[in-house]
């Protein structure tokens, strides 16, 4: 086919497919065309090469075939959809054809050890249905929910590396915000009709069978649809690991602890608020050695459990073997043997796999038994370990561990088709086989002496390369000596090439022994792969078990070495923790613990004291041990009791999204509002610094009303930090409200030479220290030194002259402007003085205003009905003003 023949081929290819590029195989390489391989020429930086033929240029870039993964794994990574098209043999030559369009969330080829999901999300019937899929492990979670935030939870919390949104979801602006639960995610368009319930679930009762819907009581349309469209995306990316995919599992959200995406980021589950995995909980407690055991252990962190049963079970393994030191360590050296098997397994069904990952599913498979005889030791047989790890079939894996030991040599080849892959002994077809082949190269091997026996020519041997193939070579000098039969094939500078009729017979003979060998071998490492995937179920069983284990004994490895104590979890019950420390910032710090309590008569804590004195720390430690111990982790504490709480809801900051149309305030009022909307009497809310985004008045407004909401309507487990001091009074008529405040040295009178002690102490501060702040962070002195005059005068409750040039007529007039701040009414007003008296009297609508504030029951009056008049105040006083 000539160059324009090929470039036309591969643009009427790249028609025919969606993908953003297409790498065609011609011949021993995959080249890429076009504009394509301008494309990769950047971005993978290869060499692009300029062809002309008939009078047409082109720009081609290529890799051979056998590089091709890491560069699609390098394209795929980045967001890119690539089509692939291999070349296959016909009557009339060769052609090609897609066989498969790799993208994020279907990728085989990963290294990467997190978990790689493709997420599907429908909207149906007023229900939220989701699926992920995990194709490198087989993994098939599907579920559904009737409210957005748990559905954009969800997806924050699975992180997929692709989403298909369903039909709606990318016109309804309410529904398509549900995305923005994904953090670097390419959000693909998938065919509408892929989410029609009918057909989504003919789909899946095709796949797994007619009763796996009811079995696993996935009886619900919207996640019936998610499930079925990201199937039918799978099967139609032409990925190939259908086969993988053995396991539906139907999932509650309501099984796990309830984490919105604010929360997951707030806390530092998995990445810091820079986007940094270290720094963050999962970073900080990993000690794994597998990349399966990583997987296992992010899934906990990130959807620690309810069940009490089931966190005692993973607290009972964490407990046995942070207590046996010995067994821990044998157990992590077994385990350290591991590669990842639910991945083999993938691969294996997939028909990706090669010689090397099927040792490494026999190697794997070693380790269930070694790992069996660790966990027998005495101090760990009362444990739920030897249960954990009983579980796979020990028997089927044994059989298929001997099975590949039987079948594979210990170094194979890089490639499965060109023989020297199996034993003597496998199979006798090919033991035939190896005989006559080893039979023709022992004539090979002897023919170099034979001939110089029957020449007497001393500078003779026999060699092959891929052009001339086996042939005599004799040196120039005796050239003169070769006998007749002797047929020249070729000359060299020292030397001439022969061969002889025998010599080519055996050749011949060779050869077809060796395409034979190779094509007979390729079958039969094609029955035995396929053997190792029908055996899916197994590989993923054993995979997952030494994944449990793994991640048992990393908690186990933190907690033994950082003194974490085991928590005593309960339900309901209280949160009662004694010298609590937050898990990540005592690694780096030498950290100050503290005390925590709150029960039914001591439910709300309201946190004061300055800033970076360590009240955020504080509240997030808090948070931290009850996620770490639903996750069934010991906790950083001397003795801690956790009451099972149905979720972790907190409002810690909020980053200003401008370009979005949402100010630092909006963003603050839209995480309080799913807050305040979301949690339950069963849940734990940390509120930081409510309503520091506006107006003071509206500030503490907003944090007076969502204290008595949380109070009065919620009822569950919170603590509020704030720098309104107004707001510690509510402890005196809110019965579970309780003030607390972060200790300061040096205060007793006034001084600004002050020391942040970190230590907890009931009752409120009585000041904020925003000017020793200021001066810690280095503002300039004259700023300082004018805001501790400010403070001071403010303090006496004097007014406050305002520096600067007035303009207008005051300034024309001589007058002088003053704020003032009167302290005993908590207002800011102002007025003009000219050097007489009576500044002081109120105007009749402040009066008025007074008067209506003071005859309102703050107790009585509803928090948005309390907002409505403090904003109706404020507007009447504005406009007196």
């Amino acid at each position: 086919m000539t160059a324009d023949g090929i470039v036309g081929e591969f643009l009427a290819l790249k028609s025919e497919t969606d993908a953003d590029l297409l790498a065609m195989q011609c011949g021993d390489f995959y080249e890429f065309f076009a504009e394509d391989a301008e494309f990769v020429g950047d971005e993978l930086d290869l060499k692009v090469s300029e062809k002309s033929s008939h009078g047409s240029t082109y720009p081609m870039a290529g890799v051979p075939v056998d590089d091709l993964t890491p560069y699609l794994k390098a394209l795929v990574e980045r967001g890119y959809r690539v089509a692939v098209a291999d070349q296959y043999e016909t009557s009339d030559g060769h052609a090609r054809e897609i066989t498969r369009v790799v993208t994020p969330g279907t990728l085989l080829e990963t290294t990467d050890p997190t978990a790689q999901f493709l997420a599907a999300v429908v909207a149906v019937d007023d229900r939220y249905g989701l699926a992920f899929v995990d194709v490198t492990t087989g993994a098939f979670r599907v579920t559904s929910t009737e409210a957005a935030a748990t559905a954009r939870a969800e997806l924050h919390r699975f992180d997929p590396a692709e989403v298909l949104p369903g039909p709606t979801l990318r016109e309804d602006d309410a529904d398509a915000d549900l995305l923005s639960g994904v953090r670097e995610a390419s959000v693909t368009d998938h065919d509408p009709a892929a989410f029609a319930p009918g057909r989504a679930e003919r789909r899946l009762r095709d796949h797994f069978g007619d009763a796996a819907l009811e079995s696993v009581g996935l009886d619900d349309r919207a996640a019936v649809a998610a499930a079925g469209a990201a199937l039918a995306y799978v099967s139609e990316t032409g990925v190939g690991v259908l086969e993988a995919l053995t396991r539906l599992q139907a999932y509650d959200p309501g099984d796990h602890l309830n984490l919105d995406a604010t929360t997951q980021r707030n806390l530092e589950l998995v990445e810091t608020m820079h986007g940094d995995r270290e720094g963050s909980l999962l970073a900080t407690v990993d000690h794994t050695v597998t990349s399966a055991g990583r997987r296992r252990l992010e899934e906990w962190v990130t959807r620690p459990r309810r069940d009490r049963g089931v966190i005692d079970c993973r607290l009972d393994g964490v407990a046995a073997l942070v207590e046996a030191t010995l067994a821990r360590d044998r157990v992590r050296e077994v385990l350290g043997d591991a590669y990842d098997l639910e991945r083999l397994a993938a691969r294996a069904t997939s028909g990706s796999a090669d010689a090397d990952d099927l040792l490494s599913v026999r190697d794997t498979l070693a380790v269930l038994p070694a790992l069996a005889d660790a966990v027998t030791d005495s101090r760990l047989s009362d444990s739920p370990l030897p249960e954990v790890v009983d579980r796979p079939d020990a028997e089927a894996a044994a059989t298929l561990r001997a099975a590949l030991d039987d079948a594979l040599v210990e170094d194979p080849p890089g490639t499965v088709t060109e023989g020297g892959l199996f034993r003597r002994g496998y199979d006798d077809d090919l033991d035939d086989l190896l005989d006559r082949y080893e039979e023709a190269r022992e004539w090979l091997d002897g023919l170099a002496d034979r001939e110089k026996a029957r020449t007497d020519i001393t500078h003779l041997q026999v060699d092959r390369n891929k052009t001339d193939g086996y042939y005599i070579q004799v040196g120039n000098s005796e050239t003169d000596a070769v006998p007749d039969d002797y047929r020249e094939i070729k000359t060299l500078k020292n030397s001439k090439r022969y061969t002889t009729d025998e010599l080519a017979e055996h050749e011949r003979e060779l050869f077809r022994l060796e395409d034979a060998r190779g094509d007979l071998e390729y079958d039969l490492f094609r029955d035995l792969r396929d053997r190792v995937a029908a055996h899916a179920d197994c590989l993923q069983d054993v995979g997952r078990t030494l994944a449990t284990v793994d991640a048992l004994a990393s908690l186990a490895t933190h907690a033994a070495g950082n003194d974490w104590c085991r928590p005593e979890v309960v339900e309901p019950g209280p949160l009662v923790v004694e010298a609590g420390r937050h898990p990540v910032v005592e690694r780096t710090t030498e950290f100050v613990p503290n005390d925590l309590e709150l029960d039914e008569e001591r439910g709300f804590l309201l946190v004061t004291g300055p800033n970076m004195s360590g009240k955020s720390t504080y509240m997030r430690q808090a948070a931290l041990i009850v996620l770490l111990a639903q996750a069934g982790s010991f906790v950083p504490a001397r003795s801690a009791t956790v009451g099972v709480v149905d979720g972790i809801y907190t409002r810690v900051g909020a980053l200003d999204e401008l370009a979005g149309g949402r100010s630092t305030f909006m963003v603050e009022m839209a995480e309080l509002s799913n807050i305040l909307h979301s949690a339950t009497e069963e849940s734990l809310v940390v509120l930081d610094e409510v309503g520091r985004g506006t107006a003071t008045y509206d500030g503490i407004s907003i944090a007076w009303a969502t204290t008595e909401y949380v109070h009065n309507e919620l009822g569950c487990k919170c603590l509020f930090a704030t720098h309104y001091h107004e707001l510690t009074a509510l402890a005196d008529h809110l019965p579970r409200v309780e003030n607390v405040h972060v200790a300061v040295a040096g205060d007793d009178d006034g001084d600004e030479d002050i020391t942040f002690l970190r230590t907890v102490e009931e009752g409120a501060s009585n000041r904020s220290y925003g000017v020793h702040v200021a001066d810690l962070a280095g503002v300039p002195s004259p700023v300082v030194d004018r805001s501790r005059e400010v403070l001071d005068r403010l303090r006496e409750d004097r007014a406050i002259e305002a520096r600067g040039t007035e303009t207008g007529s005051g300034a024309e007039t001589g007058e002088t402007t003053q704020a003032v701040f009167d302290l005993s009414a908590g207002e800011f007003g102002s007025e003009s003085t000219d050097g007489g008296g009576g500044g002081d009297a109120l105007d009749p609508e402040t009066e008025a205003v007074l008067s209506e504030l003071e005859a309102t029951s703050v107790a009585e009056t509803s928090p948005v009905d309390l907002m409505s008049r403090v904003r109706e105040w404020q507007e009447r006083l504005d406009d007196g003003g």
